[in-house]
Parts: C-alpha cells; sequence; structure tokens
C-alpha cells in the first residue's frame, strides 16, 4: 500500500503545514503503508495554457513535471493534499497543479483511490480550504476519509490537538484503503459526476477525442 502526500508551502522543512501531513504520514507509516512526501513548490509545474490538447490527445504537450507527478498519483493508494492558506485558497503552487487536472478530471482518473486533506491559516478559512480541496480530489474519483483544518491563532496547545487527530487520519485512510470502504453518499456524487462527465465529452467528441475514446471503453 502506497500514500503519497502533495504539500505546497513554500516553506520547505519549515513549513507548518508539513508538520500536520508528516503527522499523517507517520500514523499511515506506522500502519504499514508505504508513504511518501512531495514538496510541490520543487517541481516545476507550469500553468495551464488552455489549448485542450490533453483533452483531445490525453497528453499535456508541456516540458514539465507534471504528468510525472499525476503518474505518482495514479500509482498510489492513497492521496494526501496539503497548503496553507493564501488569501482564502491554496498556495498559487498547488493551485497551478490543480489547474492542469481537466484531463484527470473529465475522465476522473483517480477512480477507487483514497484521499484526505489538511490545512493550516493565520486566522481563518483552515477549514474551507480542506474542503475546496476534498473536493478538488473528489472531481477524479478519489474516496474522501477526512480532513483537518487549524488556525495558528488558536494557539498552540490546539496545533499539538492536531497533530494527533492528523495521526489517527493516517491510520483511518490505510484502514480505508485496506478495507476497501465505500461511502454511500460518495458513490451517489460520483455517478453523478460521471453522467455528467460523459455528457460533457459527448458534446466535445470532435474536439475531445482522447475522452470520447477513454469514455467509450467504459462503456
Amino acid at each position: 500500500m502506497k500514500i503519497i502526500a502533495l504539500n505546497g508551502s513554500p516553506h520547505g522543512v519549515k513549513s507548518t503545514t508539513k508538520v500536520l501531513v508528516d503527522a499523517v504520514l507517520a500514523g499511515a507509516a506506522d500502519e504499514g503503508a508505504e508513504v511518501d512526501y512531495i514538496d510541490v513548490c520543487q517541481l516545476l509545474i507550469n500553468y495551464c495554457q488552455g489549448c485542450g490538447t490533453c483533452n483531445r490527445t490525453g497528453v499535456c504537450p508541456q516540458k514539465d513535471d507534471f504528468w510525472a507527478l499525476f503518474a505518482k498519483m495514479q500509482e498510489a493508494d492513497g492521496i494526501v493534499l496539503a497548503s496553507p492558506v493564501y488569501i482564502d485558497l491554496v498556495t498559487a503552487q498547488l493551485k497551478t497543479v490543480i489547474d492542469r487536472m481537466a484531463h484527470p478530471i473529465h475522465c476522473m482518473l483517480l477512480s477507487g483511490t483514497y484521499g484526505c486533506s489538511v490545512s493550516t491559516a493565520g486566522a481563518s478559512m483552515a477549514n474551507e480550504v480542506v474542503e475546496y480541496m476534498n473536493n478538488f480530489l473528489s472531481l477524479t474519483g478519489v474516496r474522501i476519509v477526512g480532513g483537518i483544518g487549524v488556525t495558528m491563532s488558536e494557539g498552540p496547545r490546539v496545533f499539538e490537538e492536531k497533530i494527533t487527530e492528523a495521526r489517527h487520519l493516517g491510520v483511518r485512510i490505510v484502514a480505508a484503503i485496506a478495507e476497501q470502504q465505500v461511502f454511500p453518499e460518495q458513490e451517489a456524487a460520483f455517478a453523478k459526476q460521471a453522467a455528467k462527465m460523459r455528457e460533457l465529452v459527448d458534446m466535445n467528441r470532435d474536439l475531445w477525442i482522447a475522452e470520447y475514446k477513454y469514455w467509450q471503453q467504459k462503456g
């Protein structure tokens, strides 16, 4: 079992968000999972150009680290997304990764994977950013097992409590993967999302050739 974490914080080893991520991965590792930490800010991820090539061919023409990163996401059983709050949202570095995900979203290419998110904020919006990241994962087909947001202004005691919760979240994602847990509300949402994406791709079948062929193969 492999679980990877993507942290969008630009603070490197000094990242407060990384403390939470490390706790999630530690909890997962304690349960026997192989874990991998990825500092998104150390990767070359270019902005999406909106050219539609990925929809047409299934491959982005940009020469950067995006597809190698996405390959790791596809190979993983579990994905942890992490970001501090920058003006009410994830950092620009993580948002750039998310904006490159049109093709994976249209084809829900991470279906069957499990995920969770963590976020830290100075004053507010940590929980909202967790919800945003989890919603993005859901659009790609990921089953969500939870999330943790912490506001640093609440003080060190609260942060320590969140670190403990993060370790438990790591244990939880391993259990969900091992048991192949299914969450009825999420499965219903996936069915609606798949129907929506199939309809959208069908409408654009002459342009989005790779995605149309993908859904054809799915029946």
